[in-house]
């Protein structure tokens, strides 16, 4: 009889709902059902934001070079008649010659040239490789408004992509392959290196980086010979990619711990990679996006190794010091902060050696 008084004392009646919380919380069925959430989110951001920054790229503000002399005869028709098709996003830059709009087409100051051709005509030059995007847009535009004008239009790509990759996307597939690599290293190194210290996480960071940017500029040029890239430039940038985004991660895990992919994920995927103007050229993007992304390690990759494929006598220090900037301040935050980060291992104290 007392036996079963017991059973139904305090240990047999039914938890309370503040105690059923508590196991919950206390259990790995918290962080399992949030990380559910927040891969659901993820995949919806992610679809959300290429489509956003892809789907339908509006034209802002493309400069364009206006060759002065000679004069383009019925080249105020054509040149409104651009304005229109492009929505006022032309920004025509006057240049007096040739030479000089062409210069400024290989320094990336323009996109096209408008200059006079035979026959009261318009020539309008444009640069594949500064953007797929928009030299098909501009030389769309162009034969549009000269059929509707009247004014004899010819189209000439003077800076053509590579016969491998006629769209221009292998090289912000590469940057994207650095940049997704490079964090998802530093993440197997939290997982399977845990116990690496501070320099040790650093350095292998860095041979991880030196490594698969190397495979990724073999397999692309020696391997599958879809572009033709400065080898050790390319690799060089690869890899700093990589390291910077590895770097990025694990300052993250510093501050964050567990939940350090969230702001990985949002900075390097969500807004850097559709904002890095690979896959659509800036002067397409949502303003606000084309500014960002030239500030995040994913535009600055693609940047860089744009310029070094296609521009190799015009390039930017710019790019690499932003790929610097960022490495610096998520080498910075993990070391001064390291002592928060969940890696690394118990140095045995010498005395205690000593004695033992």
């Amino acid at each position: 009889m007392s036996g079963s008084s017991e059973r139904h004392g305090a240990h047999g009646r039914p938890p309370t709902l503040r105690e059923r919380w508590e196991a919950y919380k206390n259990s790995p069925f918290l962080p399992a059902t949030v990380l559910v959430l927040i891969v659901a989110a993820a995949a919806g951001l992610f679809a959300g934001s290429y489509t956003y920054a892809m789907a339908k790229p509006t034209p802002h503000r493309i400069p364009a070079a206006l060759v002065t002399q000679p004069a383009v005869q019925r080249g105020e028709a054509f040149v409104a008649g651009m304005e229109k098709a492009l929505d006022a996003s032309l920004e025509l830059r006057d240049y007096p010659d040739v030479a000089d709009a062409r210069r400024a087409l290989d320094e990336q100051k323009v996109f096209a040239i408008v200059r006079a051709s035979g026959n009261d005509g318009v020539a309008l030059d444009v640069a594949g490789a500064s953007g797929a995007s928009v030299a098909e847009l501009l030389g769309k535009a162009g034969l549009e408004v000269g059929d509707a004008t009247g004014v004899p239009v010819t189209v000439r790509d003077v800076k053509p992509l590579q016969e491998g990759d006629p769209r221009g996307l292998a090289l912000f597939y590469i940057s994207l392959a650095a940049v997704i690599m490079g964090f998802l290293g530093a993440i197997q190194l939290s997982v399977h290196a845990h116990g690496l210290n501070p320099a040790e996480r650093i350095a292998f960071t860095a041979a991880y980086a030196l490594l698969g940017g190397f495979a990724i500029a073999a397999a692309v040029d020696w391997w599958l010979g879809a572009v033709d890239l400065p080898f050790v430039q390319s690799w060089l940038i690869l890899a700093f990619t990589m390291f910077t985004s590895g770097m990025v991660f694990t300052m993250f895990n510093t501050l964050m711990g567990r939940w350090a992919m969230i702001p990985t994920w949002g900075v390097m995927v969500l807004l850097g990679n559709p904002s890095s103007g690979g896959a659509v050229s800036w002067p397409l993007l949502p303003s606000a996006l084309g500014h960002i992304g030239r500030w995040l390690p994913p535009g600055a990759s693609v940047n860089a190794q744009h310029t070094a494929v296609y521009y190799q006598g015009h390039q930017f220090v710019f790019p690499y010091l932003v790929l610097a900037a960022w490495a610096l301040v998520s080498c910075t935050v993990f070391w001064v902060w390291r002592h928060r980060h969940p890696g690394g291992r118990a140095r045995t104290p010498e005395h205690a050696a000593t004695a033992s």
